[in-house]
């Protein structure tokens, strides 16, 4: 009766989050999607060892916020919406994804994410899990205690979202697929930075996300639409992204070069840059 309910809310959320200009069609329903609660552990309770590595995360990301970049960061990974988290991913992917630049990267990836989010719902209500700043009593870097108080918190749905998204833009283009990766990590370090997940949350949602990504391989309307996905990449850029490791520095072209995060490269970066459609690694 339980799983019975579960699904249920699951089935109406995924109907809920559907774009009104847009009815999607998702590529699997709930109930042929793993049941998470079956394939995760619990989560840490409050006295255990492992929830020690989650009080000194909370802490590390309370000293993240210091960073003005990093904190903004964090809170445009906040933002709940398909357009925010892709528009996150343009550089490191290689190109802007949207409904009229490419139709058929956008279909997979909101048509893929409408699938998977879904599977957070009956876990979330199952395990309940107190997010840390209401554990603490303590402020939110984006300023969303009173939206989220009460939501259970394991696993993280942005986190889930982010790590999706990833896998999937990586198989559109596997040739930047270290540089997607390294993007889709942040964004779900950016919920332990605001508060509103603790790092086991983050830890289980990339395993989540990455048994939705498997299970969405068992539709054939999802393997159709990824080949088209990778065909159109191929012919809005001509050529997959190249990688090239530079071992020494490369003139950085103002307005041409990017850090992982989307910020504009400067001459004094260091690290891998998207410059010119390729990764180049600055000493």
């Amino acid at each position: 009766m339980k799983k019975s309910f579960m699904i249920a809310m699951a089935a109406l959320f995924a109907a809920m989050t559907l774009n009104a200009q847009e009815q999607v069609q998702p590529y699997l329903t709930v109930d042929q999607l793993p049941d998470l609660i079956k394939c995760l552990p619990a989560p840490p309770a409050f006295d255990s060892p492992e929830f020690s590595n989650d009080m000194m995360r909370f802490a590390w990301g309370k000293q993240q916020r210091l960073d003005p970049e990093r904190a903004e960061i964090a809170k445009r990974d906040a933002v709940w919406s398909y357009e925010a988290l892709l528009a996150e991913f343009a550089v490191p992917f290689g190109l802007a994804i949207s409904p009229e630049n490419t139709p058929e990267i956008w279909k997979l990836m909101v048509t893929s994410l409408t699938t998977t989010d879904a599977m957070r719902v009956a876990p979330k209500a199952y395990y309940h899990r107190q997010r840390p700043f209401e554990r603490f009593q303590d402020k939110m870097l984006t300023d969303e205690e009173a939206e989220l108080a009460g939501e259970g918190s394991y696993p993280s749905g942005h986190t889930m979202r982010g790590w999706t998204a990833a896998l999937l833009l990586a198989e559109v283009n596997p040739a930047a697929a270290d540089t997607i990766f390294a993007r889709g990590w942040m964004y779900g370090e950016s919920r332990v930075i605001v508060g509103a997940h603790w790092q086991s949350d983050v830890d289980a949602s990339r395993v989540a996300a990455s048994i939705g990504y498997a299970a969405l391989h068992g539709s054939p309307e999802f393997r159709e639409q990824m080949a088209k996905a990778q065909a159109e990449y191929l012919e809005k850029t001509g050529q997959t992204l190249s990688v090239t490791d530079v071992n020494q520095n490369a003139p950085v072209t103002d307005g041409k070069a990017y850090r992982l995060d989307g910020i504009l490269a400067t001459e004094d970066t260091r690290g891998i840059i998207i410059q010119d459609g390729k990764k180049i690694l600055k000493n």
